[in-house]
C-alpha cells in the first residue's frame, strides 16, 4: 500500500502516547530538510506510562518495523512510510500495541 515515506522529524506515538524518536544513519536521502526512516534505523519510545497490574511499569522502549516500501530503497535499504506497520515493544520485549504516524512529510510518497 503506498504511502508518505516517514522521516527523523515526524511525529509518532506508541499506544500509550509516548512519542517515538527514530535515530538515522541515512544523511544522503532527505525529505523536507529530514533524514528518511530505514527499515534499519532505531526508533525508541520515549515518556510511555504504562503499567501492568500489580502495579509493575511496563513502558514501550522501542518499536520494531515490520512492513517498509516494497519498491523503493533508500541506500540499499527499504524506507519505511507512514503507513508502515509496527509493534511498540516493552524492555521484555512484549509486543504492546502498533505505533501511530501523526504528523508526516506529506509530498514524497512511496510503493
Amino acid at each position: 500500500m503506498p504511502g508518505p515515506l516517514y522521516h527523523v522529524g515526524a511525529t509518532a506515538l506508541c499506544s500509550h502516547a509516548g512519542q517515538v524518536q527514530t535515530v538515522s544513519s541515512n544523511v544522503r536521502v532527505l525529505v523536507g530538510g529530514m533524514p528518511v526512516a530505514t527499515m534499519t534505523d532505531t526508533s525508541l519510545v520515549v515518556g510511555c506510562v504504562f503499567t501492568v497490574p500489580g502495579p509493575k511499569p511496563q513502558p514501550c522502549v522501542r518499536v520494531q518495523w515490520l512492513t517498509p516500501a516494497a519498491r523503493v530503497l533508500v541506500n540499499g535499504v527499504p524506507p519505511l512510510m507512514q503507513t508502515s506497520a509496527g509493534l511498540c515493544l516493552s524492555p521484555e520485549q512484549i509486543p504492546q500495541g502498533a505505533p501511530m504516524v501523526v504528523a508526516n512529510q506529506p509530498r514524497v510518497v512511496a510503493t
